[in-house]
């Protein structure tokens, strides 16, 4: 068996993978200045971003969470990768070569997760090909009477599925993947007889995540005989979750970043006719209901912080698109971007609207979108019988409480008032039952949060110092597990720290050796900056370069590392690189005068308790404190 992969290998991909790259894939990032980026962070939920990466130093540190690390603990996270899974991943994005110690070759990976997606990719290759033989023929008419010809299936990579039990089994020995790492990838199943194809005489879209690996699959049946369900994907396999991916955002992220919009559709056939159409945002949830998972995703991509985003759902008019349409609207909160509900006219999907009006007509759906409150309140009222007395009152009782939650509190007198003409009642009746629902909304977010309190919620959970009491009743309570979030002092002389070390760490060549020994040397007040510090001077000698950082975390305990990357990552505040020079030196400058303020007063002090008979003493102080003057001279200057 191969052993550890070269330690020489480990650090050059790291600093030839570009981490603000990497992390796009999964967060829409934007710049936060002068080398840094920010977007809304994937380890939790959050409006406003948080998130920051430094790609200069090659790290990404979250100050509302604590998450932080440079390029493979990002992977590692994200992915849920061993550290030797996370190298791999990123060699093969650059097409890197990696070398390992104790023999030859890569380390055995059956059951992992890179021998799984590996098994998707050649099965996805061999679907493919699948489809341009003559059994495939039900196949490609059954995407040619859709509008979607060869170009199209090789845009989205549709395959097809033979009806043999084996072919995909016996194809995938051939390239070396055993029966039992198909298995675990959903290639196959397990029956009486042994293993046989998952799927088999079935039109196959790969599901990719949002890096355009394939780590799934959906498959639409063609023959009668075929007993299984109309439509079947792959179980959840250590790469496959549905509940945390979207077929095609892989191919819309870089349009939903850019326009900040996105289009929810329902099947896989959708998404292409979407595309075709030049609506190119356009998603679709795999074999589930869109989810709390599917909005964080989407959150990320778009870069959801602003409340300018829109996103559209598009519903079939039965009872199965109405439910889910209810379901989503219960997690529209969830959402700063404004949503939206598109259903097409006679209650055509984008697929069957493409072929019957053509691509224009695909487009003008989505222009005719309503916002989501409204669609939902129309489907409310639909159930009422609004020619009476009590179907009127039960209506707007029921409708009232959608018009209180609308975020945009400028937008409720509006949809007061139309509230009360679709339910035919006064304006003055719906602004009582509107008010009424905002009163009884906010009664119930207190009742909820003092429920939390008496079963021991008090809150966000913050950091609570070392040796700090437990609780009131003098219990012992256990630290929270997970990243250690320092929270520093935010008087002028923690900042001026914070801020030099920051300097120091994040432009070293800037400031220059000389000003960072003198640095090094200076007292610091805050004791986990002064640890920063300390490992900040092991390493001045060799100051800045490409391990830099590197070479900081690796002098510091385990539970400061963390504070570095923090300090790392966080932005400077200067705007423009040709005002970053003059700040990193100022701020450093600033925390050397002040120290020799500190060891002046000292020096005064001594010489105030010299006596008259220690005259030596005496001229020696005197010296000192014209060499701390000179100095404080020379870093005026500077």
């Amino acid at each position: 068996m191969a052993g550890r992969i070269r330690q020489a290998d480990v650090e050059e991909l790291k600093q030839r993978v570009n981490i603000a790259d990497v992390i796009g894939d999964y967060v829409t990032l934007k710049s936060a200045g002068v080398g840094s980026m920010k977007g809304l962070c994937p380890f939790h939920d959050e409006r406003s971003p948080s998130f920051h990466v430094r790609p200069t130093v090659g790290y990404f540190h979250c100050f509302g969470c604590g998450e932080s690390g440079d390029v493979y603990t990002f992977v590692q996270k994200m992915d849920h990768l061993s550290f030797t899974e996370s190298i791999e991943r990123l060699a093969q994005r650059i097409n890197f070569e990696l070398h390992y110690e104790e023999g030859s070759g890569k380390p055995n990976e059956s059951g992992n997760r890179s021998r799984i997606l590996a098994a998707n990719t050649a099965a996805a290759e061999f679907f493919v090909a699948q489809l341009a033989t003559p059994g495939a023929a039900e196949g490609r008419k059954f995407l040619g009477e859709r509008g979607f010809d060869k170009a199209a299936a090789e845009h989205f990579g549709i395959g097809y599925a033979p009806k043999a039990w084996n072919e995909l089994r016996d194809h995938l020995k051939t390239k070396g993947f055993t029966e039992e790492e198909q298995l675990q990838a959903g290639l196959l199943s397990q029956g009486d007889k042994g293993v046989y194809d998952r799927f088999r005489g079935r039109v196959i879209w790969p599901i990719r995540d949002v890096t355009g690996q394939t780590i799934g699959f959906g498959a639409r049946k063609l023959f009668d005989d075929d007993q299984g369900p109309k439509y079947l994907n792959t179980p959840e396999t250590p790469v496959y979750h549905k509940q945390q991916v979207l077929y095609g955002l892989d191919l819309a992220k870089r349009d939903v970043s850019k326009t900040r919009r996105v289009v929810v559709v329902e099947g896989y056939t959708d998404v292409m006719a979407a595309h075709l159409s030049g609506v190119t945002t356009a998603v679709a949830t795999c074999g589930t209901s869109f989810g709390v998972e599917h909005i964080k995703l989407i959150r990320r991509i778009m870069g959801d912080d602003s409340g300018l985003g829109e996103v559209i759902f598009t519903f079939d008019p039965d009872a199965a698109g109405q439910k889910a349409a209810m379901r989503a609207f219960a997690e529209e909160q969830r959402f700063a971007a404004q949503t939206f509900v598109a259903v097409a006219p006679e209650g055509l999907d984008p697929c069957d609207l493409r072929l019957a009006r053509g691509e224009q007509a695909v487009r003008d759906l989505m222009d005719a979108k309503v916002p989501m409150f409204e669609f939902v309140i129309r489907q409310m009222l639909k159930n009422y019988n609004l020619d009476t007395v009590e179907g009127r009152v039960a209506a707007l009782r029921e409708a009232a409480p959608v018009v209180a939650d609308i975020r945009d509190s400028a937008l409720r007198p509006g949809y007061t008032r139309e509230l009360a003409r679709l339910t035919g009642v006064d304006v003055s009746e719906a602004q009582v039952a509107v008010s009424n629902a905002v009163k009884a909304s906010r009664s119930k977010g207190m009742q909820t949060t003092s429920e939390g309190a008496r079963q021991g919620y008090a809150g966000p959970a913050t950091a609570r110092p070392a040796g700090a009491p437990a609780d009131i009743a003098g219990e012992a309570v256990a630290e929270p597990e997970g990243p250690r979030v320092f929270e520093l002092k935010n008087d002028p002389s923690t900042r001026l720290e914070r801020d030099a070390m920051m300097a120091l760490i994040q432009y070293p060549e800037l400031v220059g050796l000389e000003l960072a020994a003198d640095a090094v040397q200076s007292a610091i007040m805050d004791a986990n900056l002064a640890t920063v510090r300390d490992a900040i001077g092991a390493n001045v000698n060799e100051l800045g370069g490409e391990t830099w950082l590197d070479r900081i975390q690796n002098d510091l305990p385990h539970d400061f590392k963390p504070l570095v990357t923090q300090l790392a990552v966080a932005p400077l505040p200067q705007k423009n690189a040709e005002q970053t020079q003059s700040y990193c030196r100022g701020v450093v400058i600033s925390l050397i005068e002040r120290d020799l303020v500190r060891r002046k007063s000292e020096l005064v002090g001594r010489l105030q308790r010299t006596s008259v008979d220690q005259g030596e003493v005496s001229r020696e102080i005197q010296r000192e404190l014209l060499e701390l003057e000179t100095e404080r001279r020379s870093l005026r200057e500077d």
